[in-house]
C-alpha cells in the first residue's frame, strides 16, 4: 500500500520560478530516501523552484517533511511494482539517497534502470559501493563525504557539469558552451555585461583546458569554466 502525503507550494515555486526567467519551469525530481542526505537535497532542491517526491519507508521522515516537500511518500522502491504505482518511471530525474543498506540501493537503482528512467543519480557510501552502482549503468554516483547535497541539486536541476560555490554568493561552473555564443569571439558576444559573468577557461574536445581572452572563439561543444554570481551561473548554464 502506498500512503501519499500532499503538500503543495504553488505560490512559492511560482514565486523562485520568476526570480530564476532562464530557468525550465516545470521541473519534477523524485528523491527515494529521506536522510540527513536526501533531505538536505530535497530541500535545496525545493529552495530552487523545483516539484520533489520525497520517498522513504519510514513514516515518521514522510511525516516530518510532508509539509517541506510538494509530495511526500511511504513505500518501499525496491518493489517494481511501488515505483510504478507513485509514477517514478515518469520522472526524467531520479536521486537515490538511500544510505543505511547496500542491497536496498542496489535494488531500487536496478528498478529504476529497467523502467529506463533517463537520470539517475545514486548516493554510494563506500568506493566499493559506487563501482557496483556504476556497473549496473547508474548515470551519477554521489560519494557525500566529497559531493554535499547543495551542490549535487546545482548538478542535477541544471546543465553543469560541475559546480562550486563560495561563501560570497559567488560560484563556478564548468558547463558545455551554450549556443547563443559560439562562433563569436568572447569579447563581442559581451557575456558579461549580457549575463553578468566571465568565461576563464575553455577546453575543446581532444585538448586540454586553456585561458580565455577576448578574442578566444567558442565552439560548439567547447567546454567552458566561468564564474560570478550563482544566479548568474546557473542562468548561463541554463542556456546550453
Amino acid at each position: 500500500m502506498v500512503n501519499y502525503l500532499h503538500s503543495l507550494h504553488r505560490r512559492r515555486r511560482k514565486r523562485l520560478a520568476d526570480q530564476h526567467p532562464l530557468r525550465p519551469r516545470d521541473q519534477r525530481v523524485a528523491v527515494i530516501g529521506l536522510g540527513r542526505f536526501g533531505i538536505s537535497l530535497a530541500n535545496e532542491l525545493m529552495h530552487r523552484g523545483w516539484d520533489v517526491l520525497g520517498i522513504d519507508t519510514d513514516a515518521r521522515l514522510v511525516q516530518k517533511y510532508s509539509d517541506a516537500l510538494t509530495h511526500a511518500a511511504v513505500g518501499d522502491c525496491t518493489d517494481a511494482e511501488v515505483l510504478r504505482q507513485l509514477g517514478v518511471h515518469e520522472f526524467t530525474s531520479v536521486v537515490v539517497a538511500i544510505g543505511d543498506s547496500l542491497e536496498a540501493s542496489i535494488l531500487v537503482s536496478s528498478n529504476l534502470l529497467a523502467a529506463e528512467v533517463p537520470n539517475i543519480w545514486a548516493k554510494a557510501v563506500s568506493r566499493q559501493h559506487g563501482q557496483i552502482l556504476e556497473r549496473l549503468g547508474v548515470h551519477h554516483v554521489v560519494l557525500p563525504e566529497h559531493e554535499m547535497g547543495e551542490r549535487v541539486a546545482h548538478l542535477v536541476t541544471g546543465r553543469m557539469l560541475d559546480f562550486i560555490e563560495f561563501d560570497d554568493d559567488y560560484a563556478l561552473v564548468k558547463t558545455v558552451a551554450p549556443d547563443v555564443i559560439t562562433g563569436l569571439p568572447l569579447g563581442r558576444s559581451q557575456v558579461r555585461s549580457k549575463y553578468g559573468i566571465t568565461v576563464v577557461g575553455i577546453k575543446r574536445p581532444g585538448e586540454d583546458f586553456t585561458y580565455a581572452t577576448a578574442d578566444t572563439v567558442v565552439e560548439k561543444s567547447d567546454v567552458l569554466v566561468v564564474t560570478g554570481k550563482t544566479h548568474a551561473v546557473e542562468g548561463f548554464a541554463e542556456l546550453s
